[in-house]
């Protein structure tokens, strides 16, 4: 079992940054993609962001340009560093292990808010 704890969120005024922390229980990220996902009251929860065992990224279209994604591999830790946020990135953000090779496993940390509101 691979516990997640997640960290960083708040308030923010807009146009402001954040860095979200994501630390993993074990040593994972030789065979796990990291991920952030963001979920607000009554929609299906989002990719934000997500990065390989080998470091390959890929983004939201809505967050490219300001948000990136990031590991250490001897922390076990992930993070994503969000910058000129907006409201529209008002939301729960969860950190995602998913096993990339082997048998399929896929775990999720608690979620951490992050509001953006002047």
């Amino acid at each position: 079992q691979v516990q997640l704890v997640e960290s960083g969120g708040g308030l923010v005024q807009p146009g402001g940054s954040l860095r979200l922390s994501c630390a993993a229980s074990r040593r994972i990220f030789s065979i796990y993609t990291m991920a952030w996902y963001r979920q607000t009251p009554g929609k299906q929860r989002e990719l934000v962001a997500a990065i390989t065992s080998g470091g390959s990224t890929n983004y939201a279209d809505s967050v490219k340009g300001r948000f990136t994604i990031s590991r250490d591999n001897a922390k076990n830790t992930v993070y994503l560093q969000m910058n000129s946020l907006e409201p529209e990135d008002t939301a729960v953000y969860y950190c995602n292990a998913k096993r990339e090779i082997g048998i399929p496993s896929n775990y999720w940390g608690q979620g951490t808010q992050v509001t953006v509101s002047s």
